[in-house]
C-alpha cells in the first residue's frame, strides 16, 4: 500500500497516466466518428436480439430496499388486510398484533400513501448519509423496518420474504434482468449465518434470476459501545468461522451448505466519509488487542476480509465447492486510500466516483514539464488510480441516480468518460425503494442515462455486457435446483 500511495503521487506517473487517458478518450470520440453508423448497421442485421432481450444485472443492489416504494406501500396495506391480528412485534416484553401496531402510529390502510411512508431520498439527503439511513423506516418508524424489511423477527422475515419473492417474479417476468441482491451479515453473534439461511431455505427465497452477496457494514464501534463485542477479532470471527464448519462439516449445516450455493461474494458498506482516526500500518493492533471504541479504518476492514476469504476459498477450492469475490463499496467518498486498498483486494466495487476529476482539470506535470493546470488538492492521484483500473479491468458499479440524491449531481457523474476510456464500468440500482419509481428501476436507470449522455444502443449494450461480466452469473444462465 505504502508503495501504491507512492506511486500515484508520482509527478512523471501522473503525466504518463493523464495523457494515456486523454488518448484513450480521444481515440475512442475518433471511433464514434468513424464507425458510429456502421456499428448501427451491424445491430440491426442480428436477429431477434435488440437492447431489451439482452441480459442486463443489476450488479449493485441491496436487497432490503430492492422494491420501490409504491411496491412497498402496496404490499403493507395488503398485509394491514390480510393480517391484521397477527403478532408481529414485542414491545418490553408484550405481544403486539399488526392492528396494534398501526393504532400506536393512529394511522389505517387508508390513510397509507407514499408521502406518508416518506422512504424516498430528498434534496435534504445530500450529503447527509444520516439521512438517508432514516429513509429506510417506512414512516418514519424503525419499527416498521423491523417487520417488513427484516429476515430475523418475531415473524421470522416471513413478509420480507415474500416481498422479495414478488420482485423476483417480475424479473422473471422480464426474463431478461438479473439482479445481485445483497443481504447482511453484522459480526454480532455465531449464529447469524444460520438464521440467515434458514430464512432462505425455509421460505424458498430463490430464482435463476437472482444471486447474493452478504454485505458486512462497518460498524464495530457501535457494537463495542454497546459491549456486544470484546475487540474485532471477536466480529471477525462471528462473520468467517460459521463458514469454515459449514465448509468441513457440511451435513451439520445443511441449510447454510445450501444457502451458500447461491452466494456470490462479500461487500463492505457503510459512509465512507466518516473520518477515520487511525492509519492502517505496521502499528495497527491486530484484531484481538483492537479493544478501543473506535471504528478499525476501512483499509483494515477490508485487509482482514480479503485475508480471511483468501484462507476460505483455498479450503473451499479444495473441498469442490465455489469460491467468493471482495466487491466492497468503494470511492463513493472519503480519502483517496479506499481506492488503493479497493484496487488490491476487490474484484470489483461500488461507486468508484473517486476516481474522477482527470479531463477537465488536468494534472502536474512531472520531469517533462506542465502538461495541463494542476489537479484540484482534492484528487490529486486520480489520474493514477483511474489508469491503474483500467490497466485491471476491475469492475466499477455505478448508480449515478442514487449518487445525485447523496454525493455528486447527476451532469458531473464520472460514468461516460469512464466508459469511453474503457473502464470496466455497469449501470446499477443501489437502492430502487429511495431512488425509483417504476417496476423496473434497472431499465428506469439505462434510460435516464441514455437520454442524459445521448448513448448510443452501442453504449448501452456495452453497459449491459459489462454488467454480465462482472456478475457472478455463470456465462450461461441455466437452471439451478431450487431449495428442497
Amino acid at each position: 500500500m505504502n508503495f501504491l500511495m507512492a506511486l500515484i503521487i508520482n509527478g512523471p506517473i501522473k503525466s504518463f497516466c493523464y495523457r494515456r487517458l486523454q488518448y484513450l478518450s480521444n481515440k475512442f470520440q475518433m471511433h464514434v466518428l468513424l464507425n458510429e453508423m456502421k456499428e448501427l448497421a451491424a445491430q440491426k442485421k442480428v436477429p431477434h436480439r435488440d437492447f431489451y432481450n439482452i441480459r442486463k444485472v443489476d450488479t449493485h443492489i441491496h436487497a432490503s430496499s430492492c422494491m420501490n416504494q409504491k411496491h412497498l406501500l402496496r404490499f403493507i396495506k395488503r398485509a394491514m388486510k390480510k393480517h391484521l391480528d397477527e403478532i408481529v412485534h414485542v414491545e418490553k416484553g408484550k405481544e403486539q398484533t399488526l392492528k396494534e401496531v398501526f393504532e400506536t402510529m393512529n394511522l389505517t390502510a387508508y390513510d397509507l400513501s407514499v408521502d406518508t411512508l416518506d422512504v424516498h431520498a430528498d434534496r435534504n439527503t445530500f450529503h447527509r448519509f444520516d439521512k438517508f439511513n432514516a429513509k429506510y423506516n417506512p414512516i418514519g418508524e424503525s419499527i416498521l423496518r423491523e417487520i417488513f424489511i427484516k429476515t430475523d423477527n418475531r415473524v421470522s422475515g416471513k413478509y420480507f420474504a415474500h416481498i422479495i419473492k414478488e420482485v423476483m417474479a417480475d424479473l422473471e417476468e422480464s426474463k431478461y434482468q438479473n439482479a445481485e441482491l445483497r443481504l447482511s451479515i453484522y459480526g454480532r453473534s455465531r449464529d447469524e449465518w444460520d438464521k440467515l439461511a434458514r430464512w432462505a431455505v425455509s421460505h424458498r427465497v430463490h430464482s435463476n434470476n437472482v444471486r447474493w452477496l452478504v454485505q458486512v457494514p462497518r460498524l464495530f464501534d457501535i457494537y463495542r459501545t454497546k459491549k456486544q463485542l470484546a475487540n474485532f477479532q471477536e466480529m471477525l470471527e462471528n462473520i468467517f468461522l460459521p463458514l469454515y464448519e459449514a465448509t468441513i462439516h457440511p451435513a451439520q449445516h445443511p441449510e447454510l451448505h445450501l444457502f451458500l450455493e447461491h452466494v456470490d461474494g462479500f461487500d463492505s458498506v457503510d459512509d465512507e466519509s466518516k473520518p477515520e482516526h487511525h492509519i492502517f500500518n505496521l502499528d495497527s493492533p491486530l484484531p484481538g488487542n483492537w479493544v478501543e471504541e473506535d471504528n478499525p479504518p476501512y483499509s483494515y476492514y477490508l485487509y482482514y476480509m480479503y485475508a480471511n476469504m483468501t484462507v476460505l476459498n483455498h479450503l473451499r477450492r479444495k473441498r469442490g465447492f465455489h469460491t467468493f469475490v471482495l466487491r466492497p463499496h468503494c470511492g463513493e467518498a472519503g480519502p483517496i486510500h479506499h481506492l488503493v486498498s479497493g484496487f488490491m483486494v476487490s474484484e470489483n466495487i461500488s461507486h468508484g466516483l473517486l476516481l474522477r476529476k482527470v479531463s477537465r482539470d488536468g494534472v502536474s506535470g512531472g520531469a517533462g514539464g506542465v502538461v495541463g493546470p494542476p489537479l484540484p488538492c482534492c484528487a490529486p492521484q486520480a489520474p493514477v488510480l483511474q489508469y491503474l483500473y483500467y490497466l485491471a479491468q476491475i469492475g466499477i458499479a455505478m448508480s449515478p441516480l442514487s449518487n445525485n440524491s447523496l454525493f455528486l449531481s447527476y451532469h458531473r457523474n464520472p460514468l461516460p468518460e469512464y466508459l469511453s476510456r474503457g473502464l470496466m464500468v455497469s449501470l446499477s440500482t443501489d437502492d430502487p425503494l429511495q431512488f425509483h419509481f417504476t417496476k423496473e428501476p434497472l431499465m428506469e436507470e439505462y434510460s435516464i442515462a441514455t437520454q442524459v449522455w445521448k448513448l448510443s444502443s452501442c453504449d448501452m449494450c456495452e453497459l449491459a455486457r459489462n454488467s454480465v461480466l462482472m456478475s457472478g452469473f455463470s456465462h450461461k444462465v441455466r437452471p439451478i435446483p431450487s431449495f428442497p
